[in-house]
This record gives C-alpha cells, sequence and structure tokens, in this order.
C-alpha cells in the first residue's frame, strides 16, 4: 500500500517546494533532499504552531556542515534564523511521530506566525496614500525650498551657501591655519 505525504522541501536558492513522497520515515528523509547518507542530517529544530485552532508540529532536518557554496539562502524562524544550514531542507509535519501532510500554503500561515506576522504593504501603501500633509499649514517662509521644514536642523540651501561665504570672509582675515609660518631659529639657546 503506498500512502502519500505532502512535505516541504526548501531548495538550497531559498526557493520552496511541496512534493509528494511516499510514506517515509525520518530515518529516510535525507534521501528526499538528494542526500547519498545520512551524515549530519538530523533534526535541528522543532516549532510547535497553533493555526486555525488545530495544533501543527513541525520540524525541520537539514545539515549544518558542508561545501562552500552550498548554503541554504532560505531565512528559517527563530530559534534556528541565525543557524547556516547546507544543501536542501526538509520540513515535515508530525502527529505521534509520523510525518502527515505539510502543503506548502500551510508552511506559508505557519511561517508568518512564527515570525509574528507579517505587514501587506499593498495595504498600507492605500493608507499612505490617504494621510494628511502635516506640512501643508506651515507658512511658505518657514519650509525649505524644497519643502522641509526649518527647523534648524534641515536648513535651506541658500542659507547653506552664505554660511560657507560668511566662514571664507573670516578666514580671510585671520589666515589660514594651514598657511606657511616663517621661524627663525637661533643656536644661541
Amino acid at each position: 500500500m503506498n500512502i502519500m505525504v505532502k512535505i516541504v522541501l526548501v531548495e538550497k536558492n531559498g526557493n520552496l517546494k511541496e512534493t509528494n513522497v511516499r510514506k517515509v520515515s525520518v530515518d529516510e528523509l535525507y534521501k528526499k533532499c538528494g542526500f547519498k547518507a545520512p551524515d549530519n542530517f538530523k533534526e535541528r529544530t522543532s516549532w510547535k504552531v497553533k493555526i486555525d485552532g488545530e495544533e501543527n508540529i513541525i520540524k525541520c532536518f537539514a545539515k549544518d556542515e558542508g561545501r562552500a557554496n552550498m548554503e541554504n539562502k532560505y531565512d528559517l524562524p527563530p530559534p534556528i534564523d541565525t543557524s547556516l544550514f547546507f544543501g536542501v531542507i526538509a520540513l515535515v509535519k508530525m502527529e505521534k511521530e509520523e510525518i502527515t501532510d505539510l502543503s506548502l500554503e500551510q508552511w506559508n500561515k505557519i511561517y508568518e506566525k512564527l515570525f509574528g506576522g507579517f505587514e501587506d504593504l499593498a495595504a498600507t501603501a492605500e493608507e499612505d496614500e490617504k494621510e494628511v500633509d502635516e506640512l501643508e499649514s506651515v507658512p511658505k517662509e518657514m519650509k525649505t525650498k524644497n519643502g522641509y521644514l526649518k527647523d534648524g536642523f534641515v536648513v535651506d540651501s541658500d542659507e547653506d551657501d552664505e554660511e560657507d561665504e560668511d566662514d571664507e570672509e573670516s578666514w580671510g582675515d585671520e589666515g589660514s591655519e594651514l598657511d606657511y609660518e616663517e621661524y627663525e631659529y637661533s643656536d644661541d639657546e
């Protein structure tokens, strides 16, 4: 009897791939990742996450030793977010020590929850467009020619030019620190 289950494979370039595999044991999972031997391929962490009222236990299997340029580019959630893994990573859902279906859609929901949620930039862009410009009510003479508030930190570029000229004039009268000075030396001292 060939019972198939879905697992998520994380390719070394960071792409996710949902794949159907024959009922496989954890001990043989390394083969599904394309490794010839189980050397250093083991469970790296386990996440327990409740999604839509269902308890999910996801386990991550990977190698933490490998050749240069074989590093996996995928950003895994904490606590292994700073760990370096090599080659393909396997993500599986466990129920009573058995691998069960984990779809790519399920993993994406779990991933988002593990990272604390993500902001929808398209939705916030719409809100940003509707925001009122707080500098609209500020008189023109209190803003730079580029529309920034003159607050002592931001100054108009014309004012910058005048300040630079003032600085040059004051140096011209007193001389520069870099001016050449002549010294007389004597053997009498």
